[in-house]
């Protein structure tokens, strides 16, 4: 956009924008909120950094996993931890579950057959 179009987006005429370029005026908030609601990186605008990467958004499965995660006591995040690390793989170790699952908590028949580290 061009200081006419910018301007005109935030209810400000081109000699205000250019005085807002200048830094001899400053923005309100009316006038920050209109041209973010046009796409303007208004972050940057007010401290020179640009936005970061749009937030991650959680699917079903994740906002379930997280609401019973959240639920679950001290025991039950660790074993549901465990549980993942033995999934994933990533600690080197093998590590088997035969556990009963009572109430969402894996019970005391958890198997770990891996290397201890030290």
């Amino acid at each position: 956009m061009n200081q006419t179009q910018i301007g005109e987006c935030g209810g400000v005429t081109k000699k205000t924008q250019m005085l807002y370029e200048a830094g001899e005026r400053f923005p309100d908030a009316a006038y920050l909120a209109a041209i973010a609601k046009a796409g303007v990186d208004v972050r940057y605008i007010i401290t020179g950094d640009r936005e970061g990467p749009p937030p991650m958004t959680l699917t079903a499965d994740e906002r379930e996993l997280l609401a019973l995660f959240r639920a679950a006591s001290l025991t039950g995040k660790a074993a549901a931890i465990g549980a993942l690390q033995g999934a994933v793989g990533s600690s080197g170790r093998s590590q088997n579950f035969s556990a009963p699952v009572y109430g969402g908590v894996a019970g005391n028949n958890i198997i770990n057959k891996g290397v201890k580290k030290k």
